[in-house]
């Protein structure tokens, strides 16, 4: 299929894109067409190394699926770049465009010290509660991301 091609050889953005880029190879797709077969091949959004949002094919190394990115440490595994903590606040600096996942990974850990986190786009703040051994919430989120 022309898609499948066309996405595994640009960095297609939109629907739009894609439609110009079929039209360039004279396929004159609508739409609805292109929605149902980006559904069908199970294209997603993914980000680049760059930080840009493009369609992604399930090959594509940085491919995440929803349920691929929901067991723990999926995501986490190869994004972490730091985790540094200080008081009651551990930072975490990953890869652009992956803090959002990762702060999901940490949400879902369980872990009894994490109240709770905050993504940027390269940063995860992780709200430590009271009392927490530094030591070992380090050793947590390090593991977590298999340093």
């Amino acid at each position: 299929m022309r898609i499948r091609a066309i996405i595994g050889s640009q960095e297609i953005c939109n629907q739009d894109e894609l439609s110009d880029a079929l039209a360039k190879e004279g396929f004159t797709l609508t739409q609805s067409s292109i929605s149902r077969d980006l559904k069908l091949l199970k294209v997603v959004k993914g980000t680049t190394m760059e930080g840009k949002s493009v369609y992604m094919l399930p090959e594509n190394p940085y491919y995440r699926r929803v349920s691929e990115t929901s067991r723990v440490g999926q995501t986490i595994q190869k994004e972490v770049v730091d985790i540094t903590i200080s008081g009651q606040l551990a930072v975490v600096k990953c890869r652009a465009g992956y803090a959002a996942g990762i702060a999901g990974e940490i949400d879902r850990s369980g872990f009894n010290e994490v109240l709770g986190t905050v993504a940027g786009y390269d940063t995860v703040f992780v709200a430590l509660a009271e009392g927490y051994d530094a030591e070992m919430v380090e050793s947590k989120l390090r593991a977590l991301a298999i340093f």
